[in-house]
C-alpha cells in the first residue's frame, strides 16, 4: 500500500521577477504551465526574498533562518571569502530523510563550495557540472560572444539546460515514485539568470519593439545612493536607452517562457505516473532581476522590489480555494521550512531556530483576525564589486532602506510604485521615517542580525545620528 504522506516537489528559478509570471498580470510574459499550477493551488502576490543573492538565499532556505545568523553574507565569488552553511547544520531536507522520505536534488546548488547536497540530507545529487560536460562534449563548437547581455543559444531546445534537467527530473520522479515511499525532489533551475540565452523557438518569441518599460525605468537616480550610479558605470550601461535594453528584456522574457515549457514537462511527468494528487508542488525564485529597471543590471546594491519581490506558488490538495491569490506578506524561503514541517505532520521536529511562519493557515483558508505580517525585511551585504550593507523594511505604503554608509531611501509606494522618488529628506515624512527606523531596528535585533549590536549602528536607527541628504 502506497504511503499516504504527501510528496514534495520544490522547483525554483534563479533571478525571476515577481511581475514576469502570468498570474501577476503585470508584463506580457507567457507562462501557461505556471498558470496551470496556480489554478490548482495558491499564488502569493507579495512574497519576498530575505537576501536577493543566490548563495545566501539558498542556504537560508535549507537552514530556515536569515543568512546573517550563520555568516552567509554574499556569494562565494564575492570580494572576500565568506562563511557557508556547514554540513552538520540543521536542514529540513535531512529531517524529511530521517522520517522516511527519499530525497533527490537536481540543478543549481550554491549552498557550500566544498560539499554537495548529499551532505545536507539528500540521497542523490545531479548538478550543473554534469550538464556542462554533456553540452561541451556534444556541442564543442558552440561559443558565445555577447557576455552578460545575452544572445540566442544555437543548442536545440531538447538539449538546452532547462530541458536537459527537466528530462532527468522526469526520470527521477519515476524512480522515486516506483519505491512506494514518500519522496521529496528539489529541482533548482539556473534560468533566467543572466546571461539570457534562449534556444529556438524562444529566442525570438518576443519582439523587442513590444517590450513595455519597467515602472522603475525612467529613474534619474537623483537623491539616490552613489553606489547605484557606480553600478551603471561598472556594467557600462550608463548611456543605455530603452532601445538598448529592449532586446535584453526580450531575451529575458524568452528564457522565462522556455523555463516554463521545461516545468511543464516535469508537471506532465508527475501526472503521467499518477503522483500529482498526492504531491505538494512549490514554485518560487531566489530573487529577481533589474534587467534595465532603474537603468541597472543584475541585482546588487539595491533593495528595489525588482529584486526582493518574487513569485511563489504552492499547489497542494489541502488548499481550500484552488486558484486563489493571497496578498499577505510572506517570505518565500523562510516560511517554507515551517510550512513543510506542519503539513507533513513533522511539527515536533521543528528545531526551534526557524524564523519563518507556517503558511498552512493561509493555504487552508482559515479566517485570520489580524494581518499575517504587516512588514517584511530584506538585507544585503555586498558582492563582487565590493561590500555595501543595506537593510530594508517594507509596509503596504512605505519602503525604508537603511544604507549605513550612504543616504537612506524612503519610498511612498502607493503613489510611487516604481520607487523613483527618494523622499527621505522631506520634513513632512520625518514621523514615518522615525517609526520605520525603530521597527527595523527591533526586527533586526529579534532576528539576531549583528549589524545592530553596537552603539554606533543603534544611534543611526534610534538616536537620529543619520544624515538624510
Amino acid at each position: 500500500m502506497r504511503n499516504p504522506r504527501p510528496n514534495v516537489l520544490l522547483i525554483t528559478a534563479d533571478q525571476l521577477r515577481y511581475d514576469c509570471v502570468g498570474y501577476s498580470g503585470k508584463h506580457p510574459v507567457r507562462t501557461p504551465n505556471l498558470d496551470r499550477l496556480v489554478a490548482g493551488g495558491a499564488a502569493f502576490s507579495h512574497a519576498y526574498s530575505v537576501l536577493p543573492v543566490c548563495c545566501p538565499a539558498r542556504q537560508s532556505l535549507l537552514h530556515g533562518s536569515r543568512p546573517e545568523t550563520f555568516g552567509a553574507l554574499w556569494n562565494f565569488s564575492g570580494a572576500l571569502p565568506v562563511a557557508a552553511l556547514p554540513p552538520d547544520a540543521y536542514t529540513w531536507a535531512r529531517t524529511l530523510a530521517e522520517n522516511g522520505y527519499s530525497c533527490a536534488y537536481l540543478g543549481k546548488w550554491g549552498v557550500n563550495p566544498d560539499y554537495d547536497a548529499t551532505a545536507y540530507g539528500y540521497h542523490s545529487y545531479l548538478g550543473e557540472a554534469e550538464y556542462d560536460e554533456y553540452a561541451k562534449k556534444k556541442y564543442p563548437d558552440v561559443h558565445f560572444t555577447n557576455g552578460y547581455f545575452g544572445e540566442s543559444n544555437p543548442i536545440p531546445l531538447e538539449d538546452a539546460k532547462t530541458h536537459w534537467f527537466a528530462d532527468r527530473a522526469a526520470a527521477e520522479l519515476e524512480r522515486l515514485h516506483s519505491s512506494g515511499e514518500p519522496w521529496h525532489m528539489a529541482l533548482h533551475f539556473s534560468e533566467p539568470h543572466l546571461p539570457c540565452r534562449p534556444s529556438a523557438p524562444y529566442n525570438d518569441m518576443y519582439d523587442p519593439a513590444d517590450m513595455p518599460e519597467w515602472e522603475g525605468f525612467r529613474d534619474s537616480l537623483a537623491g539616490k545612493p552613489y553606489i547605484q550610479r557606480q553600478q551603471q558605470l561598472s556594467w557600462g550601461v550608463e548611456h543605455f536607452t530603452w532601445d538598448n535594453w529592449a532586446p535584453i528584456v526580450a531575451r529575458y522574457y524568452g528564457l522565462i517562457s522556455q523555463l516554463d515549457d521545461a516545468i511543464g514537462k516535469v508537471l506532465d511527468a508527475l501526472e503521467r505516473i499518477g503522483a500529482a494528487e498526492n504531491t505538494m508542488v512549490i514554485f518560487t525564485a531566489d530573487h529577481g532581476d533589474m534587467c534595465g529597471s532603474h537603468g541597472m543590471m543584475d541585482k546588487h546594491y539595491i533593495l528595489y522590489d525588482d529584486v526582493v519581490r518574487v513569485p511563489l506558488i504552492i499547489r497542494w490538495s489541502g488548499a481550500r480555494y484552488p486558484g486563489q491569490t493571497c496578498d499577505d506578506f510572506v517570505y518565500n524561503f523562510l516560511d517554507l521550512p515551517p510550512t513543510l514541517l506542519s503539513i507533513l505532520g513533522l511539527e515536533l521536529c521543528n528545531p526551534g531556530h526557524l524564523q519563518g511562519k507556517s503558511l498552512l493557515p493561509l493555504l487552508a483558508g482559515e479566517g485570520l483576525t489580524e494581518p499575517w505580517r504587516d512588514t517584511v525585511v530584506s538585507t544585503y551585504n555586498g558582492q563582487q564589486f565590493g561590500l555595501y550593507t543595506q537593510r530594508m523594511i517594507r509596509t503596504r505604503q512605505w519602503k525604508y532602506i537603511w544604507n549605513p554608509t550612504d543616504i537612506d531611501e524612503l519610498y511612498q509606494l502607493q503613489s510611487d510604485p516604481g520607487e523613483l522618488n527618494n523622499v527621505v529628506s522631506d520634513a513632512e515624512h520625518a514621523g514615518i521615517l522615525q517609526e520605520l527606523r525603530a521597527r527595523l531596528y527591533h526586527q533586526l535585533k529579534a532576528d539576531g542580525d549583528a549589524l545592530v549590536s553596537n552603539q554606533w549602528m543603534q544611534k543611526q536607527l534610534l538616536g537620529g545620528a543619520k544624515l538624510n541628504d
